[in-house]
C-alpha cells in the first residue's frame, strides 16, 4: 500500500504544495497531520504503528517526515523493522528499489535535510517573535548618538576613533547614516 504523509510547516502551512506533489503518486491513503509540533504528531505514530510489510510511505521531502536527523534515523529504523519502505520525492529517495546510494549522495541529502530543519525552526522562531510584537534584528542606535556623531564628524575636530569612543557609533554605521 502507498501511504502519503504530510504535515504543516512554515513553508507550506496548509500542506497545499505537499498535496499537489503527493497526489501525482496516486497513494492508496494520505495521512495529513494537523499540527507540525514534533511532540504532538499523533497521526505519524499511528501510521508507523499500523504499517504492514511491503507498505511504502511517500513524502515530498524528508523534513515533512522528521524534525531532526536523529528523528529521521529512528523513523527509518521503525519503517525498516516492519519491512516497509520510504520514498521522498524531492530527494529522489526510494528505499524499495534496492539500489545502493553512494556515500556522497547520502551525506548530501542529510546536509540538505539538516539545513531544512534549521531553516524551518528559524522561520518559525521569527514568525513567533513577530506575533508577540518582538522586533528582530540588530537594535538601532539612538538618534541622539547618531546626531552627535554626525555633528562631531562634520566639525572635523574629532577622529573616527574619538567619535566611536564618545558616541558608540562605529565608522561603518556613521558612514551609512551620512550616505542617507
Amino acid at each position: 500500500m502507498l501511504i502519503g504523509y504530510m504535515r504543516p510547516y512554515q513553508g507550506d502551512l496548509n500542506c497545499e504544495i505537499q498535496h499537489k506533489n503527493i497526489s501525482q503518486i496516486k497513494c492508496d491513503q494520505v495521512v495529513t497531520e494537523e499540527i507540525s509540533s514534533a511532540k504532538k504528531r499523533i497521526k505519524l505514530k499511528n501510521m508507523i504503528n499500523n504499517l504492514h510489510q511491503g507498505d511504502k510511505i511517500v513524502v515530498t521531502k524528508l523534513f515533512a517526515l522528521a524534525d531532526s536527523t536523529r528523528h529521521l534515523v529512528e523513523l527509518l529504523d521503525a519503517i525498516d523493522a516492519k519491512g516497509c519502505y520510504l520514498q521522498s520525492l524531492n530527494e529522489g529517495i526510494d528505499t524499495s528499489n534496492g539500489a545502493v546510494y553512494g556515500f556522497k549522495d547520502i551525506v548530501k541529502h542529510l546536509v540538505d535535510f539538516q539545513s531544512d530543519v534549521i531553516s524551518e525552526k528559524t522561520k518559525q522562531g521569527l514568525y513567533d517573535a513577530k506575533q508577540k510584537g518582538v522586533v528582530t534584528g540588530r537594535p538601532r542606535k539612538s538618534d541622539e548618538n547618531v546626531k552627535r556623531a554626525i555633528t562631531m564628524y562634520e566639525s572635523k575636530k574629532y577622529s573616527l576613533a574619538e567619535i566611536k569612543e564618545q558616541t558608540g557609533i562605529s565608522k561603518s554605521t556613521l558612514y551609512r547614516y551620512l550616505e542617507s
